[in-house]
């Protein structure tokens, strides 16, 4: 295994953790309808906990409106009770048939608690990214102790690891400024 093997490692699992905070924003509510908006949600289905999208489908019809059909219509009250309780700030009703979730104009002080949460997302992704950077870089000082690697080519792999630390710390600055923004325009 050379240094270049490393670096080469390095870059799929950076990119993973930058996929994986796209996914979390996907989930933080702007004020428009997003059938991602539900991904977190959690039904209690004849005893097992199953992501909302695997019992029902989700649909956006409007730009403030969300419906959820599942596809065992006897659990029309297990959907609603599950939307209700899992923080969303959302309010369904059921029509016996698909249950309506209607998305309310954020309030000033939900945009800077959804603000506050995008912060906290973008830090814990930020952290997992040092810790990718972390774990190369013992990776390569454990080469250079097995006098597998030189002390200059340690050196470069070591500056190349933190080049692509920079890069994808850059992008998850990027990325929550504009979800950010996003969400403090009203």
């Amino acid at each position: 295994m050379t240094e270049q093997d490393v670096i080469k490692e390095t870059k799929p699992r950076m990119e993973s953790a930058i996929d994986d905070f796209r996914r979390k924003l996907a989930t933080v509510r702007t004020g428009r309808a997003s059938v991602s908006l539900l991904d977190t949600v959690m039904i209690d289905y004849y005893g097992t906990p199953t992501p909302l999208n695997q019992i029902a489908s989700v649909h956006a019809p409007e730009p403030q409106m969300l419906t959820v059909q599942p596809w065992d219509p006897t659990q029309l009250g297990n959907v609603e009770k599950a939307i209700r309780s899992a923080d969303l700030g959302l309010n369904p009703s059921n029509d016996g048939k698909l249950v309506r979730i209607p998305i309310p104009p954020l309030t000033e002080e939900r945009r800077k608690q959804l603000a506050k949460q995008i912060h906290e997302i973008a830090e814990e992704h930020r952290t997992a990214i040092r810790n990718i950077r972390r774990d190369e870089n013992d990776k390569l000082k454990k080469m250079l102790k097995d006098k597998s690697i030189s002390e200059d080519s340690e050196r470069d792999g070591l500056e190349q690891i933190q080049k692509l630390t920079d890069t994808y710390i850059s992008k998850i600055d990027e990325l929550s400024k504009s979800k950010e923004h996003e969400i403090m325009s009203v």
